[in-house]
């Protein structure tokens, strides 16, 4: 079989996307199912390693497919959706549910399913294939095209001293592929890592599976990091670097205060310790822009990551780095993993950029965003009342709720997805048992949902699964 005789109006990765879903909707047994790798579906299908990745990436997020670390993809098979009972992993019994078409799924957090700009992206890259040629397009640019490179450069240059070039950007097929460079650069492997808690699940799990110690630093209640015990861990634990977001925590939602920032670049400075930042929610803060973290800390200790998903939709999965150190290693790197990504939808993203249609879009999205939380809000309130605590979100698209009742978290996932409704319980978001009393609903979600049937049915669930 081979994709390249597609129609025009389809790209590589919606073809290997289409491939799979069928190869996937094959499995008949009940048990988990291997699939082929990255390189024998590149090589069966006709089409390069990247693209390939990136429709894994897709299915992954879907809940179609997981990964598991030096082995590769596996599939749930369609009848493994009762794998909703007790056993089996509890992120693994998450994407199996999600990926059920029957299922009212509020675990997610995807501001662009509001607006996305997967169609102008579209327009672009027809509109970019005419000047470019595929016989005149570069046939591998392992950390990205230049044009990108330089343009996110631009975008988060914001003096002469704090400045960044094209060079220093690196990008990657998606999130996971870069952080997986960067855990190897760094050599994380066995050492003592601090993350803000909650964390994304994404990045405890990278983490685990390259046997990283993981200290987490919880966020108070009060929306604050404890600034003091970080600086007693500094002081007295071995800490390879330190974890924390540019500007809003998710799913916390919460924002570091200005004078919080600048305490915790002061103690990173003075112990010498490196900053590793999350910016993946860095452009969708609800409040007038705030200076994000890497603007008060040593920018020859710091590295940045984000993607373009959050802010662009599904159509650019892409993850990217920042970085002024290793560059050699990093580039080597890149190069190894063979990221032979689209240039001309790289293009297109850079030429939203360039153009500045990027800003108008940022901030009708962040518009839509905060309205759809004052409306979830008043929605928590009407139907979960006391049995929930919360903060506004200062960005993003989803609560994170604190049961104010002691509850079996498990129980009510388990519960509500007999109700066919998938919430994300806060214990994914911890390696060390944090937050088992916490849960993250989003209030942007897939499909039509009732929303007033699928927040009774969490109250009925929260109020069944009460302990003690």
């Amino acid at each position: 079989m081979t994709l390249r005789g597609e129609r025009q109006a389809d790209f590589a990765y919606q073809a290997v996307y289409r491939y799979m879903i069928n190869l996937i909707n094959e499995v008949s047994t009940d048990t988990r199912v291997k699939l082929p790798s990255l390189r024998q579906l590149a090589g069966r299908l006709n089409v390069s390693i990247s693209t390939i990745q990136y429709a894994y990436s897709l299915l992954e997020k879907e809940g179609r497919v997981y990964s598991v670390a030096k082995s590769g993809y596996y599939a749930w098979p369609l009848s493994a959706t009762t794998v909703a009972g007790a056993s089996g992993d509890l992120l693994d019994r998450l994407y199996a549910a999600a990926r059920s078409p029957c299922m009212a799924v509020f675990s997610g957090d995807e501001p662009a399913l509001l607006a996305s700009l997967d169609g102008t992206l579209l327009r672009l890259e027809r509109e970019l294939v005419r000047q470019y040629p595929r016989h005149l397009q570069p046939w591998s640019q392992p950390c990205g095209v230049w044009e990108l490179r330089a343009a996110l450069a631009a975008r988060y240059t914001s003096s002469p001293t704090r400045c960044w070039h094209a060079d220093d950007i690196y990008i990657g097929a998606d999130l996971r592929g870069v952080l997986d460079i960067l855990i190897e650069v760094l050599g994380l492997r066995g050492t003592t890592v601090i993350v803000e808690s909650p964390c994304d699940w994404l990045i405890l799990r990278l983490f685990q599976d390259c046997a990283v110690r993981i200290i987490e630093l919880p966020w108070t209640p009060e929306g604050r990091l404890d600034l003091a015990t970080l600086d007693q861990l500094l002081r007295d634990e071995p800490v390879h670097l330190v974890l924390l977001s540019s500007k809003v925590s998710l799913p916390s939602g919460n924002a570091l205060p200005a004078h919080d920032r600048l305490s915790v670049a002061q103690m990173l400075d003075r112990y010498g310790c490196w900053l590793l930042e999350n910016d993946t929610f860095g452009e969708l803060g609800f409040k007038e822009p705030q200076a994000a973290l890497r603007e008060w800390v040593n920018p020859e200790r710091l590295m940045v990551f984000s993607s373009f998903e959050k802010v662009l939709g599904s159509e650019a999965p892409y993850g990217y780095l920042l970085s002024r150190r290793m560059s050699s290693e990093l580039q080597r790197q890149f190069l190894l993993r063979s990221f032979r990504l689209s240039s001309i939808r790289q293009r297109a993203i850079a030429r939203l950029y360039q153009s500045g249609r990027i800003d108008p879009h940022l901030r009708a999205l962040r518009h839509l965003l905060q309205g759809q939380a004052a409306e979830m809000s008043g929605r928590l309130e009407q139907h979960l009342g006391q049995q929930v605590s919360y903060r506004m979100p200062a960005a993003g698209a989803a609560f994170w709720l604190g049961s104010t009742q002691a509850v079996d978290m498990r129980q009510v996932f388990k519960r509500l997805l007999a109700q066919q409704v998938v919430i994300a319980p806060g214990e994914l978001f911890s390696v060390s048992g944090l937050h088992h009393q916490h849960l993250r609903v989003s209030h942007t979600f897939h499909g039509q949902p009732n929303l007033e049937i699928a927040l009774a049915a969490i109250s009925e669930a929260l109020r069944q699964a009460q302990v003690g």
